[in-house]
């Protein structure tokens, strides 16, 4: 059967010039290239026995570049997108080989009205709304965070094919929570990870409380790198790697009283075994931080804080491993987008952990100052690590 259209061709251009016309009320598109690069001359006291002088990037900022979209479906409702990769800009080096976007890519729908829903590899509401509140916000991730990232206070756990609903801010209050897929066939739960966050913002106070859990899948010896979610480690934490579930509860804040802020926080990290893991009793991991930053004028800034981490008696460990750390850091802003800056950390650990073979391989605890150190801890009881830099956004 043929259909004749029998319409004028001026009357066709018409109706359909009229739908573009409409559609395109709407469809406001725009796509953004970004980034930081970030590189420093470092020096350790003490990395494996030796002291290091070396070139060190990502230290105030992540060395990275992304591409970023939005287009506007309705008054309220846009389509967004961030795509993100970290590199090292000494080698020019992927961050993370074999993944083109490893800090982050995702894909979803924000409206101004109901919240953003985004799916993908992303960060967890336990960082977005928590951890940066803590001391990597303040003080650098590479000397400020607490023991090897002990609780993800960093931008290092991004969750694997998750879901992430985002309310919009009603008062002040903000709530998120995400669902990380594992993967495993006939089960929902191994490999997954659920996180969910609450923060208020109000006048001079940000406060914010955070949970997540991180499930292995029945991988025997570690944590399944196919898992949704991957988590710092170092010697602080190497002999609980084979947890069955890796629990995380968090809470921050912030005042700030003109040109001064002062932040308290709190984390808790279980390390829960089961058949599979190479130790017996769940292993507890407490940390308190304090932190004050002050700008002394419109360019230049310094911050300091202190934590202590202490780990749970458990695994036959009576004299368990204890931390403590000092930080600061010094930044000269030569304009909007240009940073010179200095960082300067001091860790002391005493007691003792379990090492890499799990339950009856007890070693001496051994600092590992901010998460730049966790793969060269000191061999003495103390680490002191100097960095002097330069960070430009674009």
């Amino acid at each position: 059967m043929t259909l004749d259209f029998k319409y004028p061709l001026g009357l066709g251009a018409a109706l359909i010039g009229a739908a573009f016309s409409a559609q395109s009320a709407f469809s406001q598109e725009s796509v953004m290239l970004y980034g930081n690069v970030d590189e420093a001359i470092t020096w350790s006291s003490n990395q494996k026995g030796s002291s290091n002088i070396y070139m060190r990037q990502g230290n105030l900022y992540a060395s990275k570049f992304g591409l970023k979209g939005t287009e506007a479906l309705s008054s309220t409702l846009s389509a967004v997108f961030d795509l993100q990769e970290g590199f090292d800009p000494g080698t020019g080096a992927q961050q993370t080989a074999g993944l083109a976007f490893n800090r982050y890519a995702f894909v979803g729908l924000q409206d101004t009205r109901w919240g953003t829903l985004t799916l993908g590899r992303q960060y967890t509401p336990y960082y977005m709304l928590v951890g940066t509140l803590g001391p990597v916000s303040w003080l650098s991730g590479a000397t400020g965070a607490h023991p090897g990232d002990i609780d993800g206070f960093d931008t290092d756990i991004r969750a694997n094919s998750s879901v992430v609903y985002t309310s919009p801010a009603f008062h002040g209050l903000r709530a998120s929570a995400q669902y990380g897929f594992g993967g495993v066939a006939g089960s929902l739960q191994r490999g997954s990870l659920i996180s969910a966050a609450l923060r208020y913002d109000g006048g001079p106070l940000s406060i914010a409380a955070g949970y997540l859990s991180m499930n292995n899948t029945d991988y025997a010896g570690g944590f399944d790198p196919n898992a949704s979610a991957q988590f710092p480690h170092s010697e602080l934490n190497n002999g609980y790697l084979s947890a069955r579930r890796v629990q995380q509860v968090a809470a921050a804040m912030n005042y700030t009283a003109g040109r001064l802020v002062l932040g308290l926080n709190y984390s808790n990290v279980i390390y829960r075994p089961d058949s599979h893991s190479l130790f017996n009793d769940a292993a507890v991991f407490n940390t308190y931080g304090a932190l004050a930053s002050y700008r002394v004028s419109v360019p230049l800034e310094v911050s300091a804080g202190y934590s202590y981490t202490r780990a749970s008696s458990a695994n036959g460990i009576d004299d368990a491993a204890r931390y403590h750390q000092v930080s600061l850091k010094e930044m000269y802003h030569l304009s909007k987008r240009t940073t010179l800056y200095a960082l300067q950390a001091y860790q002391h650990a005493s007691g003792y952990t379990l090492g890499a073979g799990g339950s009856g391989d007890i070693i001496a605890a051994r600092p590992i100052v901010g998460d730049s150190q966790n793969t060269t801890p000191s061999s003495t009881p103390n680490q002191f690590v100097a960095m002097c830099g330069l960070a430009i956004a674009f």
